[in-house]
């Protein structure tokens, strides 16, 4: 039957019949019909009378009905209700008839008058076990009142999907009476819900009479506008005894509460989440702006929309006086440091580009924020407060224009110091901030600004460190008789690794010029310190005209008169005239030997122990160097490396210097190019020294 037939079952709103299958209510009840005439004999009979009493309608027809069906002790009575009814009387009653098999059987009737074509009386009677009428009655009075109190809402929906009944409370949660529910839709009736998601539902159900229990939905209505609500919404078919599909009931529980609570809980881990992202993300570096960058990224997309963070160009220059407020009211100095959003947006062009230097007057949110050291939430911004969060009128139009509608502000304090801020803009994200993103805001700007403002340490003790390591290494070697000479020096990647190694070239007394490199044990501005002691001792000591070795035992009880010091050193002695060259070592890597026809081959020379150590004596190796010989001197920071062992790279350096020749100055470049750690992680000094005949000039590229 198709689904716009006007017979098709259910529908109640079609003139045409509507023929029902057998199973329904009145078949349930088995409602006998039995018409009398005046003289009270039976006249119709049902088939349902049949199966009621028992009494074929061959057995029936004709009888006077009392008595068939009446014990004597009631006719009487019998007899006086049949006048009343054919008088026009209506009666409505139980009475005990008596069935087939001998057994009385209390029945439930209703008796009415009625005419044929000429005009005379007929009793019709409608009857059925009261028993069984009662049970239905007792079931029917338990389910209203069910329906109608139960705090649950429910619903029912005819097969057309239009409301037949909405009990009191589904009227409280969706805000509305039953009227403005009955004979409408889901998407009639309730047009501020999912109603696609809910009449999907309803047709699965109605089609496959499987039921959809449990389905969460979220929405708004009447009642409560303002506020999400969340029910959990469950759909049965309803069929009758023969199968007969009446419609679809909904269950409706509002669990708006426990989808509060479940949110709550599900935004705590997620703040637990990120606080812990935080911990392993930001401050992997010591690099000022990566560092900054690691913060905005943490904070988008899961905070906000947009972030940006800035700082105090005062901080970074070591101006600011920490004793008081930041600006004292007045403007502001920042410098932009990272900028991130979480999609594309020309919301992004609104902060300052990183690396750009911005003053902002007291007015301004930004300023405020590290003026009070506290941090500033504003829900809801308007075109005035994005004017104060924008570096100009053309940045807060832009804001405007991407929806930005919510601000928060945090300052990032370090040891006590504010040194700048972490400013979030919420566009997308349709809830605004509230106090517990600005605890979580609070929280990672905390975390971050130590991170930060470790990185601006570093970077100022970098710059001094280099600076003090510079003014101690030879800015240019002078020229030398009988010696050609080319050297490096690169600072590692990281202060903390910065400041011990060094190299010099000293004209002795005799003629003889003496070659140096060494290595301080440590790092950082203590190591570059300790470097320079040496570095002006060894000079001292070269006006000695000490042999390497006795020199050394010198720098060594120097070394030990410093605080906790030790270096490896290499010291070599050469005469241009006799082109000899001795050389000791104080747990020094072997320089390389590259002879004139290219071979190569790392000098023995007796290693002995580093500076610092004491009493322990050093031996010297003495050389015959014939011109174009090439001797090469450096630092461990050449050629170790965190995944390969030491003699392997050293056989790696050997085979470099190896083969056709090249001028010093390239000699150098390369070594520092294949051989050099790409991360850094420790000072180079390399020094290259070529045996010329006295008088020569450098040799040819």
């Amino acid at each position: 039957m198709s689904q716009n037939d006007p017979r098709r079952a259910g529908t109640g709103h079609s003139a045409a019949p509507e023929p029902s299958a057998p199973g329904g209510l009145l078949d349930a009840l088995g409602v006998a019909a039995v018409v009398l005439n005046a003289k009270g004999e039976i006249a119709l009979w049902s088939p349902s009378a049949e199966q009621l009493f028992g009494y074929t309608a061959e057995e029936a027809l004709g009888q006077p009905a009392a008595a068939l069906m009446i014990d004597p002790q009631h006719h009487h009575l019998v007899k006086e209700l049949f006048r009343e009814v054919l008088e026009g009387a209506s009666w409505a009653g139980g009475f005990p008839v008596r069935v087939k098999d001998g057994s009385s059987r209390m029945i439930e009737f209703r008796n009415m008058r009625m005419f044929d074509e000429k005009k005379n009386p007929y009793a019709l009677g409608i009857a059925t076990d009261r028993a069984t009428l009662r049970t239905m009655e007792t079931d029917l009075a338990l389910s209203m009142r069910l329906i109608s109190q139960s705090p649950i809402g429910l619903a029912v929906l005819d097969t057309d999907l239009r409301y037949v009944l909405v009990n009191p409370a589904l009227e409280r949660i969706n805000g509305l009476p039953a009227a403005e529910h009955l004979g409408r839709n889901v998407t009639d009736a309730l047009p501020f819900l999912d109603v696609d998601a809910i009449e999907s539902a309803t047709r699965q159900v109605l089609a496959t009479g499987a039921p959809l229990l449990d389905q969460y939905a979220v929405g708004r209505t009447p009642v409560d506008p303002g506020r999400d609500h969340a029910w959990s919404v469950s759909y049965y078919r309803l069929e009758d005894t023969g199968g007969q599909v009446l419609g679809v009931a909904i269950s409706v529980i509002d669990v708006t509460e426990r989808h509060s609570a479940t949110k709550e809980m599900i935004r705590a881990r997620k703040r637990l989440a990120l606080i812990a992202d935080a911990g392993v993300r930001i401050g992997t570096t010591l690099d000022l702006r990566h560092t900054a960058r690691e913060l905005v990224e943490v904070v988008v997309p899961d905070l906000a929309d947009l972030a940006a963070v800035d700082i105090l160009d005062s901080i970074l220059s070591d101006r600011q006086d920490v004793s008081g407020p930041v600006t004292g009211n007045g403007p502001a100095v920042f410098r932009a440091l990272a900028v991130k959003a979480a999609y594309r947006t020309e919301a992004s062009r609104a902060p300052d580009p990183a690396g750009d230097v911005a003053q902002y007057a007291g007015d301004r949110l930004i300023t405020q924020v590290v003026d009070s050291g506290e941090p500033i939430l504003v829900p809801h911004v308007d075109d005035e407060t994005l004017r104060r969060v924008a570096r100009d009128d053309e940045s807060a139009v832009l804001l405007a224009r991407a929806g930005a509608h919510s601000y928060l502000g945090v300052p990032l304090i370090a040891r006590g110091n504010v040194i700048g801020t972490l400013s979030l803009i919420r566009a997308r994200t349709p809830t605004p901030f509230d106090e517990d993103d600005q605890l979580l805001a609070w929280e990672l700007a905390a975390r971050a600004a130590i991170s930060i403002d470790n990185a601006r340490l570093y970077r100022n003790e970098r710059r001094t460190t280099l600076a003090l390591q510079r003014s101690l290494l030879p800015q240019r070697p002078p020229r030398q008789p009988g010696l050609e000479l080319a050297y490096r020096y690169q600072p590692a990647g990281s202060t903390h690794e910065v400041g011990g190694d060094w190299f010099d070239v000293l004209p002795l007394s005799d003629g003889n010029t003496a070659l140096v490199v060494g290595d301080v044990m440590g790092s950082g501005i203590t190591a570059a310190a300790t470097m320079g002691q040496l570095r002006t001792a060894t000079r001292t000591l070269t006006r000695l005209d000490l042999e390497p070795a006795e020199l050394l035992r010198h720098l060594d009880d120097v070394t030990n008169g410093l605080d906790q010091a030790f270096a490896t050193c290499v010291y070599a002695s050469y005469d241009p005239r006799t082109a000899h060259c001795r050389i000791s070592s104080a747990g020094h890597l072997p320089p390389v030997l590259v002879r004139p026809d290219g071979t190569a081959e790392l000098i023995d020379v007796p290693n002995g122990v580093p500076l610092g150590v004491g009493d322990i004596p050093f031996g010297t190796t003495d050389l015959r160097l014939t011109p174009g010989s090439r001797l090469v001197f450096y630092t461990d920071g050449l050629v170790e490396t965190r995944d390969e062992p030491i003699d392997a790279r050293l056989t790696a350096l050997v085979r470099m210097l190896s083969g056709p020749r090249r001028s010093l100055e390239r000699t150098c470049d390369l070594l520092l190019h294949s051989l050099r750690d790409p991360d850094g992680h420790d000072d180079v000094a390399l020094l290259v020294a070529e045996v010329r005949p006295m008088g020569d000039g450098p040799s040819p590229g």
